[in-house]
């Protein structure tokens, strides 16, 4: 995944920068930096949800914002997690996560509900099945929302501010299925003010200020060695927060 002078603005607000970034196949990056900065809206850039104005995002050699029908096979691969969870009321916990697969990859009903019961176990709630979203924590609901992701088998998954909507004890759960991911070697990108797990699961934290890319490098670096005022005032302020 690579983005190359990427700059994105909503009318007179300039919110990407001329943004480089190189995302190496089953990397974790973390992407920080305080609110506003323009983390989320790369986020939405890279997977094709909003248009850039001026640059180019390349995955797997393909640009992300082509036009026509190859765009719908690149978005495909690509996961997205919100901070709200966005699940169908209406629909069952298994059915939110097979539409995907029915949908995009008209994938048998049998195969689809294979698909969704091995992936609710793999997110830690294979009993939550015939559930309805409205009976779920919002730990579990994001959990289904990590299974509906994956659903489509990506090749690379984004997620934006995962657990900033639920309560603490529920923060953890959702961090051990992200940390499972990074584990078995999912190309992931994740905006986060979770600066443990940062540390503790990603290559590499991207730290974004006013739509550039302040400073770049390995968790050790960044909360050992940062370079830049602006980086080390949010360390600080994390660190001790």
């Amino acid at each position: 995944m690579t983005l190359a002078e990427v700059s994105k603005s909503f009318g007179d607000n300039l919110v990407l920068d001329r943004i480089d970034l190189e995302i190496d196949r089953g990397s974790a990056v973390v992407v920080a930096g305080p609110s506003g900065s323009g983390k989320s809206t790369m986020l939405r850039c890279i997977n094709g949800l909003e248009a850039i104005d001026e640059g180019t995002i390349r995955f797997d050699g393909r640009a992300v914002h082509s036009t026509g029908r190859e765009i719908y096979g690149i978005r495909a691969e690509i996961g997205m997690v919100f901070q709200q969870f966005n699940l169908f009321p209406h629909m069952t916990v298994l059915e939110n996560i097979t539409l995907a697969p029915l949908e995009v990859e008209h994938a048998s009903k049998d195969e689809g509900r294979r698909r969704a019961l091995r992936l609710l176990e793999r997110v830690g709630i294979p009993e939550k099945a015939d559930d309805s979203p409205a009976d779920l924590s919002g730990g579990q609901q994001q959990r289904v929302a990590i299974a509906r992701a994956l659903a489509v088998e990506p090749k690379l998954m984004l997620f934006d501010e995962p657990t900033s909507a639920l309560d603490p004890e529920m923060i953890r759960e959702v961090l051990d299925v992200m940390r499972d991911l990074a584990r078995e070697g999912m190309t992931m990108i994740v905006v986060t003010h979770e600066m443990g797990f940062a540390r503790e699961v990603c290559d590499r934290i991207v730290f974004i200020d006013e739509g550039r890319i302040v400073e770049q490098g390995t968790p050790d670096e960044f909360f050992n060695q940062t370079r830049s005022d602006r980086a080390k005032e949010f360390v600080d302020k994390i660190i001790h927060h």
